[in-house]
């Protein structure tokens, strides 16, 4: 009797070993996701739960890391035997650069009738591909705009500026006023790459742009100048909230929403922080037009989820991002929070949307964002030059010497 239970016995615990030493992947999908802030953590979660509820042999684990470390992290999570079966991320250069080392999935099949281009515009599949196979699932993407608030603008009597010179006499009257004419949030460095972006295109055209971002240009060349000298002078105008690189961009949502600011340079994503009482007075208009130009540009970057190469639950990973791409949960994520969806067939959640929509379809040109259009280490690089400008406007010529040697140092890796 006691031998058959110390078999017993044995027999259990060997169960129990081989269950730890079952590939995890097996039992769990890991999805490790940057959505931090509360509103889309939480519509997010709500798309898990309706996926666990779906799938209930699958146990779903999120693991939400700030925005700024989760891209610090992203690369070594990518390169770990132990890599998640989900990340989110972002699409065109940002995915493809992974993609060029092997370290994602191709996932063509999972998206409605196995092939992204029935139900995903054409721009979309450029973006989420590298060589001919997707690596991205696009879930949401939204403008970029001048975010203003209107009980201010009415109180001063102006208008939302359509030309840079407009915009310029906007500023005056509301410093004038003690009014701060634009807020920053630049302890977030990635704020200031909206200013990049739509300055230089407007000024220099989006195919110089992205002849810029695609290290093609020099920093130092005087169309380059330019646009980036009108940073300079709107900070020697003193037209910048003050403090501007020790607030978080939420941060710098509250003087815009309490009046103490005018304008804010942003993605629609902003109104996910603006108090519900406030949003009534916040609007937004396209980035002044420059110069003789008639068109204006945008910002309006791709957000999504891409499959690790070394996932171990890469089965599951799939039958999550068929789920994700279906119409009914790319409404069911983009319809609370105001975001365009990838899915053509989910309509705009808002009035808001619907003029988003339309002003990114009446712009001469849109990228992704500077820090996605350009390697990492060259968009670190410049968007700490943009601060640096902002900082000390009269050093523009060393800073874009000082950045194009990184420029020709990167790209000639």
């Amino acid at each position: 009797m006691k031998t058959a239970i110390k078999l017993f016995a044995v027999a259990v615990i060997a169960l129990v070993v081989l269950g730890a030493c079952a590939p995890a992947g097996d039992k769990e999908l890991i999805i490790n996701s940057y959505m931090s802030d509360e509103k889309p953590k939480a519509v997010f979660q709500g798309i898990v739960d309706a996926f666990q509820k779906a799938n209930p042999a699958i146990k779903v684990t999120v693991n939400t890391i700030a925005h700024e470390q989760y891209k610090t992290q992203l690369a070594s999570w990518l390169t770990s035997s132990s890599a998640p079966d989900v990340v989110t991320w972002f699409a065109g250069y940002r995915m493809q650069a992974f993609a060029e080392k092997g370290l994602l999935e191709p996932i063509d099949t999972v998206f409605p009738g196995g092939d992204i281009s029935k139900e995903f515009p054409a721009a979309f599949k450029v973006a989420s591909s590298y060589q001919g196979k997707v690596y991205f699932m696009p879930q949401s993407w939204y403008w970029w705009a001048v975010y203003y608030n209107k009980d201010v603008f009415a109180k001063y009597n102006l208008t939302p500026p359509k030309t840079w010179d407009e915009f310029m006499k906007v500023c005056e009257v509301l410093k004038a006023n003690g009014v701060a004419p634009i807020a920053v949030g630049a302890k977030d460095t990635w704020t200031t790459g909206g200013w990049f972006d739509l300055l230089d295109s407007a000024v220099n055209g989006g195919d110089f742009h992205a002849q810029l971002t695609g290290g093609k240009v020099a920093y130092t060349d005087p169309k380059v100048k330019k646009s980036l000298g009108i940073i300079a002078e709107l900070a020697q105008k003193g037209y910048f909230i003050d403090n501007a690189t020790s607030l978080s961009w939420q941060e710098s949502v509250k003087p815009l929403a309490e009046g103490k600011a005018g304008m804010y340079l942003m993605g629609q994503f902003i109104m996910d922080t603006v108090p519900a009482e406030t949003r009534g007075s916040i609007d937004f208009f396209p980035f002044p037009i420059y110069g003789g130009n008639d068109k204006y540009t945008v910002d309006t970057p791709t957000d999504g989820f891409m499959l690790p190469a070394k996932a171990k639950n890469k089965d599951a990973a799939k039958k999550f991002l068929a789920f994700l791409a279906t119409k009914e949960q790319q409404q069911a994520f983009c319809d609370p929070l105001g975001r365009l969806a990838a899915n053509i067939n989910v309509p705009a959640p808002n009035p808001e949307a619907v003029r988003g929509l339309a002003m990114v379809k009446g712009a001469s040109f849109a990228a992704q964002f500077y820090d996605r259009d350009a390697p990492e280490e060259m968009a670190a690089k410049g968007l700490n030059a943009i601060l640096d400008i902002m900082a000390k406007p009269a050093n523009l010529d060393t800073i874009l010497a000082d950045l194009d040697k990184e420029r020709v140092r990167i790209y000639t890796k």
